[in-house]
């Protein structure tokens, strides 16, 4: 996924954003009451500058949450640069646990064998939820008769058994047209891929091979708008900023159709494709003050940022565990 848009609306954002918890301070050093001393946990002084390096990698629909709250605190702390690499959830983990980033971006909960991985580099880390997705199939715009799909459809779509049998739209159900199908999705890194095909067929990482793979969200879009018969799958909050271009289906896991929305995703009634997204964060870097007032920073100021980069917020039990794994980072 591309995160240009998103950054550039992050960055449009970034001044009101710093002008209103500025303005909530009352402080005139230029230090907000969002920072990262005031969130809690944090041993930067009020008006202290840092600086260094941080390196994130992983989720391509994480990524540019990252890269939006790290835009937002380059308005407080400028010579502190965050980079933000997208080799897909299974890539950054990779990285992580060979030590070579700070923080790993994840559509996906770390797997056992990556933490094995990780426990015997020595690797020790602490898991942070920082806000939720709709993972959303879409459509070609010319779809006019799948509005809603079931669960058992999408699967007898994507399910291995399927290469090379389920050709056309009218092998999926009677009904509908003798249309091509032209599948696109996230590659096999992609943590993404690895929610889909767990939730929808049953095992993770089992998936027909026949489909238009990549890393890139916005080949999954050209894909799926350039071919009636088009159907992907992404973040929703990507959908949302390709909605000129796509329709997004229902979806039935049993209980009728729900469309894939901020309200539904926050209140799980979106089964089973809502799913949480995480931040891992490596205990021994949080230890260097630029990285734990990143932290501090950006799990402090989690909804505003997640509002403004166009994500699914917490809600306020999540928000409240999130505040509670940050805290334990002041003692690791």
């Amino acid at each position: 996924m591309t995160s240009g848009q998103r950054r550039l609306s992050a960055v449009a954002a970034s001044a009101a954003f710093i002008a209103l918890v500025a303005a909530c301070g009352g402080s005139g050093n230029n230090q907000t009451s969002a920072s990262p001393g005031a969130s809690g946990g944090g041993e930067q002084q009020a008006g202290q500058q840092l600086s260094g390096d941080i390196k994130s990698d992983g989720s391509s629909t994480v990524g540019p949450l990252t890269t939006a709250a790290s835009e937002f605190f380059a308005e407080e702390q400028p010579k502190v640069r965050v980079s933000v690499g997208t080799s897909g959830t299974g890539g950054g983990f990779e990285k992580f646990c060979n030590g070579e980033t700070d923080i790993s971006n994840a559509s996906r909960p770390i797997k056992d064998e990556e933490k094995a991985i990780c426990d015997s580099k020595g690797v020790a880390f602490t898991e942070l939820t920082v806000a939720t997705d709709a993972l959303t199939v879409v459509v070609n715009k010319e779809n006019d008769w799948a509005k809603c799909l079931t669960t058992d459809q999408l699967k007898k779509i994507w399910e291995p058994a399927a290469q090379g049998k389920v050709k056309t739209w009218k092998d999926v159900d009677a009904k509908f047209p003798a249309e091509p199908l032209a599948l696109a999705g996230p590659g096999t890194d992609s943590g993404t891929f690895d929610y889909f095909t767990d939730e929808i067929n049953g095992e993770e990482g089992a998936s027909r091979k026949d489909y238009s793979a990549s890393e890139n969200d916005n080949d999954v879009v050209q894909a799926v708008s350039g071919a009636k018969g088009g159907l992907g799958y992404f973040g929703f909050t990507y959908y949302e900023e390709n909605m000129d271009k796509l329709n997004a289906v229902q979806v039935d896991s049993g209980k009728g159709c729900v469309t894939p929305s901020v309200e539904a995703a926050q209140d799980g009634s979106y089964t089973p494709l809502a799913r949480p997204l995480f931040v891992y964060v490596k205990n021994e870097s949080a230890k260097r003050p630029e990285v734990k007032a990143f932290i501090d920073f950006y799990s402090g100021n989690i909804n505003k940022i997640a509002t403004d980069a166009k994500f699914i917020p917490l809600n306020a039990e999540q928000e409240g565990k999130l505040k509670t794994a940050v805290q334990s980072l002041s003692g690791s």
